[in-house]
């Protein structure tokens, strides 16, 4: 299953487990006060770079290494707080359906939102 192909049911899970937990977590952080949001966008520039050039080099989400990478955003997303498994299915969903962060992300990469969703939702099914 790919992020284009997900049953539509199962995808509403996802988005509203994400809108649900980043809400909750909101309300109970002072709007995520505790998070050095420049360190945090610095970190996932240089990931997103990374990732830029695995998908050049040829890798595939399913990748050992890729995984690893996921797993590095998975921990920059959870300082945060830490998504469900549906919940990160969801922020996978939301790179691909919001307009400005489909853009923002395939600034990286012309298929960086196809390639880390695919890459997100193997992570989300093994590791979470």
């Amino acid at each position: 299953m790919s992020i284009s192909t997900m049953d539509l049911d199962h995808a509403d899970r996802c988005r509203r487990a994400l809108a649900e937990e980043q809400a909750a977590s909101l309300a109970a952080t002072d709007g995520w006060a505790h998070v050095d949001k420049d360190q945090v966008h610095r970190d996932w520039h240089d990931l997103y770079g990374e990732i830029a050039a695995a998908i050049t080099a040829g890798a595939t989400p399913e990748d050992a290494a890729v995984q690893e990478l996921v797993g590095r955003h998975y921990a920059i997303a959870s300082r945060f707080y830490a998504p469900s498994r549906v919940a990160y299915i969801g922020m996978a969903l939301l790179y691909a359906e919001d307009d400005g962060m489909r853009t923002w992300h395939n600034s990286y990469h012309p298929r960086m939102v196809e390639f880390l969703g695919a890459a997100m939702l193997r992570y989300a099914g093994s590791a979470l």
